[in-house]
């Protein structure tokens, strides 16, 4: 659409910068409290299985305690009591487990419904000039991988988070309540574990952002060269594409690798910490038991409590991997729900209703950076019926005109009306009613033919669908298909030729009932008998509505009302196709050179 590609698509530096983690994760919080009521479910779940299953290392030492020599069958009965409740204990924690796990789902598939929802809203508040400056790849990688990366650590990271907080902190308190002693030897290798843990943190964090970042620049790059096959095909560019995916790959690889090599370090080292705790408790543990300070019931109870107090940890280490990929996964989506919307109306804005299709541009000036105007003093009016033609060399600033009139850009300078009234003083959604819009680039979707050409107006019969398939001289191919106008498209109607979906396109703007119709080369893929045919049947059918028409065959617009020609943002002459080619100026020349 010509615009200036901004500075934020420049390649970023290598080094990122670490994130705010903890507004990210406030966010994420108001999301998860959306479900306030499962949530205060999940946490007592999570707190009775996790207490439960903290009774069976007790119970343990208890069974051990019972055996002594000589008792017999009175140690066994004591042994086997002790073991019966273990097992009810272990199996209560493990329904709470499964329940508690269904219950995440439930809320983690809750919240990435949510975030979808409000990030495609979001996207469709956006203003076409940012669509204009990204990869549609990279934003689709954020919709759907991210957001998966986000539920994935919700079900899943933040139970085994919060539980390990319990079950540490459960552990501590029942190994205290048995030795102290040995509590102090733990306590040695408890801050080497948490430092190093929290060291890792600040080191992978950006690694994973990284990570998510390569990941939606390769998206990007594979959507655009699959969707310009014939493109890459018939300039015979199949290695130079292969060689630039491979370095793209490359990087995302090598990011993949750097953010997963340096988690997988954190879950294995802090193991061996645990392990070399487990060890000094053992040892510690043997010289308390010969003093008869502990029985080998508290020492085997101990040795339990040790293993959950330290097994949470190590799993905390293990997730952090994880839980720094989905941060870094949700700070890509809060950026895009960030971004600045389409300014939005002025506060008086008034509703553009009788509108008759009187168009002028006064003064306009325009360019989509500040340094560059496209745009330069350009006025311009189209009477009401007329078919007005805008022609002019490659960057004139014709498809520009067209982007001021629908207001997806605003003028620097000047001002555009229609029926003398200010278009920045109406609504854009009535602004936008009053057109109807065919491009060159042709927007189809998966459904039936109808549905297509009934896309922009609710409630159309099957009668007026055919009347304008067959004045946009389509009507004998539908016909033609196994099931008719009820035949379905593939994606981007990939079952039909370009020439076809334009004219389905301009089918579809056909049925609209707008005052103005815009046509952006939109009969580019169609040959010229056709096209001519159509804008005859078009101008039967638009008799009194005002009609822009983008045309690089002069030919087809011979009949127009009003030829515009654009040169270098200004329109440096206007008449009719026979006052144009009388003049012998610019407009001759470009008609002339058609037929060199």
């Amino acid at each position: 659409m010509g615009a200036i590609k901004s500075n934020k698509t420049k390649k970023k530096s290598n080094i990122e910068k670490p994130r705010d983690t903890k507004s990210v994760l406030k966010r994420l919080s108001k999301y998860l409290y959306q479900d306030k009521w499962r949530i205060i479910v999940a946490i007592v779940l999570t707190i009775t299985s996790n207490l439960f299953a903290l009774i069976g290392p007790m119970l343990s030492g208890y069974a051990v305690d019972a055996i002594e020599p000589g008792k017999g069958a009175v140690m066994f009965d004591k042994v086997f009591y002790y073991g019966a409740w273990m097992i009810l204990f272990y199996l209560l924690s493990s329904i709470l487990s499964y329940i508690l796990s269904i219950l995440m789902l439930k809320i983690s598939q809750k919240v990435t419904r949510q975030m979808r929802e409000d990030i495609f809203e979001k996207l469709v508040e956006l203003p076409v000039g940012y669509y204009d400056t990204r990869q549609s790849g990279d934003i689709i990688s954020r919709i759907s991988y991210d957001i998966d990366t986000i539920s994935t650590s919700l079900s899943t990271d933040v139970v085994q988070i919060f539980a390990s907080v319990i079950t540490v902190v459960g552990s501590f308190i029942m190994m205290i309540m048995i030795s102290p002693i040995l509590v102090l030897v733990m306590l040695i290798t408890i801050p080497l574990s948490i430092g190093y843990t929290k060291y890792m943190s600040g080191r992978v964090r950006p690694l994973f952002r990284k990570r998510s970042e390569k990941l939606g620049q390769l998206n990007g790059f594979v959507e655009e060269m699959v969707s310009g096959q014939k493109t890459i095909k018939a300039y015979a560019r199949e290695q130079v594409v292969t060689d630039k995916f491979d370095s793209i790959n490359k990087e995302a690889v090598e990011a993949y690798y750097d953010a997963d090599y340096y988690g997988s370090i954190v879950g294995p080292t802090v193991n061996f910490i645990n392990n070399l705790s487990l060890s000094l408790v053992t040892v510690f543990g043997a010289l308390l038991y010969l003093f008869g300070k502990m029985t080998l019931g508290n020492i085997s109870a101990f040795v339990l409590y040790s293993r959950k107090f330290s097994g949470p940890i190590n799993e905390a280490a293990n997730i952090v991997s994880e839980l720094q990929s989905a941060a870094a996964a949700a700070e890509r989506v809060f950026k895009i729900m960030d971004e600045e919307p389409e300014m939005k109306d002025i506060p008086d804005a008034k509703e553009l209703t009788d509108v008759k299709g009187c168009v002028t541009l006064n003064h306009v000036t325009f360019g989509y950076s500040q340094d560059k105007m496209i745009i330069k003093n350009l006025n311009m009016e189209a009477k009401e019926g007329n078919l007005i033609a805008i022609v002019g060399p490659t960057g004139a600033g014709k498809t520009t005109i067209i982007n001021l009139l629908m207001r997806f850009y605003d003028v620097n300078q000047g001002n555009i009306q229609i029926n003398n009234q200010n278009i920045s003083e109406v609504t854009r959604k009535s602004l936008r009613q009053a057109y109807t819009m065919v491009l060159q680039d042709t927007w189809v979707f998966h459904g039936t033919i109808f549905e297509n050409i009934a896309y922009g107006k609710e409630n159309a019969t099957m009668e007026e669908v055919v009347e304008a398939a067959k004045a946009a001289k389509i009507h004998s191919f539908i016909k033609k298909l196994p099931e008719g106008y009820h035949t379905i498209l593939s994606e981007d109607g990939m079952n039909m030729s370009k020439g076809q979906k334009q004219l389905l396109t301009i089918a579809r703007a056909m049925l609209m009932d707008a005052k103005i119709l815009i046509l952006d080369e939109a009969t580019s893929n169609v040959d010229t008998r056709t096209e001519i045919q159509i804008q005859a049947a078009m101008r039967k059918l638009m008799a009194d509505k005002t009609c822009f028409v983008i045309a690089h065959r002069l030919s087809t617009i011979q009949n127009a009302d009003l030829i515009l020609v654009v040169d270098q943002g200004n329109v440096i002459e206007q008449g009719n196709h026979k006052e144009l080619m009388e003049r012998q100026g610019f407009y001759y020349k470009l008609y002339s050179s058609q037929f060199e």
